[in-house]
């Protein structure tokens, strides 16, 4: 078969990752807000800013990080992640699937189940139905 004639791969730019290929230089932002904290790629702070006031007209920005890396690294014990036994979304989502959605009956659940304080509770409840539960 001559080289012209390959056959062609219409999912070869699906699988391509121009930034570890190293085609795509940005940096990582971090940027804080009073309500969110974002990480976003950008060409420089400017570009960033721009994404947050893209994304989120009404938050003030309270700190902005450009990262030493290109990648983000959450701690699961920062988020109080430590048992290996227990996953927070499953517990989550079966209270909330067993509550029929209730915020406040899911997180009356979660406590029951877990023996988490408020707070937690409302914290683990809240990002699952933002997650899309």
């Amino acid at each position: 078969m001559a080289e012209d004639s390959l056959p062609i791969d219409p999912l070869a730019d699906l699988h391509a990752d121009p930034l570890s290929e190293g085609l795509i230089s940005m940096p990582l932002f971090e940027v804080e807000t009073n309500s969110h904290i974002i990480i976003t790629w950008a060409e420089d702070e400017k570009a960033a800013r721009s994404v947050v006031a893209d994304a989120y007209p009404y938050d003030e920005i309270a700190r902005l990080t450009k990262r030493p890396r290109d990648t983000w690294v959450i701690s699961k014990g920062v988020l109080g992640l430590t048992s290996p036994d227990l996953s927070p979304c499953a517990v989550a989502r079966e209270c909330l699937s067993r509550s029929s959605g209730d915020k406040v009956n899911a997180i009356r659940l979660y406590r029951m189940e877990t023996g988490s304080d408020l707070e937690h509770a409302r914290k683990a409840i809240e990002s699952n139905m933002v997650m899309g539960w």
